[in-house]
């Protein structure tokens, strides 16, 4: 390619970022964390060894240092947990970008701008790295809580629902379904404020449809905490620790939505803060691994 043509001649290229060509020739932006892909694509084009992401921060910490004064940064993070963080509230990275190095195979290092200090490397997990139950926390603000009752327990019934929530273009977090012992179904789902009052307008005629007995309930003022690390697959209690340290710090858990590598609480929001420095301080992350 002529890139890779102009780098074989020892030249220094200036690239345009965050901008792209459509299928039809179109010169179009790309948005938010625009740059930090293109970076990305590019040095996954020309097979670099390492891609440098400069921003303002000096990496990616155990957690925001805004908040929990005794933050650490991390010297390496693997893709999957770097991908958990950004969708769990982390600004440092886009989800996006996380996954086309991930797709390509392509290092990546986030670190200041405003110094030479060595920031954090974005990686493939290697086996060291389970070591490390919590790798790190984020949290997410401005979180809101819909929850459905009365709804018969009878196939069809969940994708109407959530069917009628994605036709109005309303992004959900997470979702927890059971049924109570008179056959009725509960549906609770959680997604920015911003949308709670299109997501009840959107519920309204879906569920009068479905069922008379249908009730819509909503929460605001909620975010949620999550705790991230792939040593979670090899480490029990991990729950239980975090858990027990929301309660010892007087914060009552709301919903709880686990994955293989994450665990999500939501908690009132004016709590939030507390709650990120309790759980932070439960897994000692402000201390080195050993």
């Amino acid at each position: 390619t002529l890139m890779n043509g102009l780098l074989a001649e020892d030249k220094t290229l200036v690239v345009a970022g965050f901008q792209g060509v459509t299928p039809e020739g179109m010169i179009h932006t790309l948005g938010r964390g625009g740059s930090d892909l293109t970076a990305i694509a590019i040095a996954a084009a020309i097979k670099a060894d390492v891609c440098q992401i400069l921003t303002d921060v000096d990496g990616v910490y155990t957690c925001d240092p805004r908040i929990v004064k005794n933050a650490r940064k991390l010297p390496e993070i693997s893709y999957d947990e770097m991908l958990e963080m950004a969708s769990s509230g982390s600004k440092v990275m886009q989800s996006r970008s996380v996954e086309f190095a991930k797709k390509y195979g392509v290092v990546f290092e986030v670190r200041s701008s405003l110094n030479n200090n060595p920031g954090t490397l974005v990686l493939e997990e290697h086996p060291a790295m389970e070591n490390v139950v919590i790798r790190g926390i984020s949290i997410e603000r401005s979180q809101a809580r819909v929850t459905v009752t009365g709804i018969p327990d009878a196939p069809g019934m969940s994708g109407a629902i959530l069917g009628a929530l994605g036709d109005a273009e309303i992004n959900l977090d997470m979702i927890i379904s059971n049924i109570a012992n008179d056959g009725y179904a509960r549906h609770s789902f959680t997604m920015h404020s911003n949308d709670l009052g299109k997501a009840q307008a959107a519920l309204k005629p879906v569920l009068e449809k479905l069922s008379s007995s249908a009730k819509i309930e909503t929460e605001g003022g909620i975010a949620k905490l999550s705790a991230v690390g792939i040593g979670m697959r090899s480490h029990s209690g991990v729950a239980a620790t975090m858990f027990k340290a929301l309660g010892d710090a007087g914060i009552n858990i709301g919903m709880i939505s686990t994955s293989e590598i994450k665990i999500a609480v939501t908690v009132d929001e004016r709590f939030i803060e507390d709650a990120a420095r309790a759980v932070h301080d439960a897994f000692k992350l402000d201390q080195e691994p050993v």
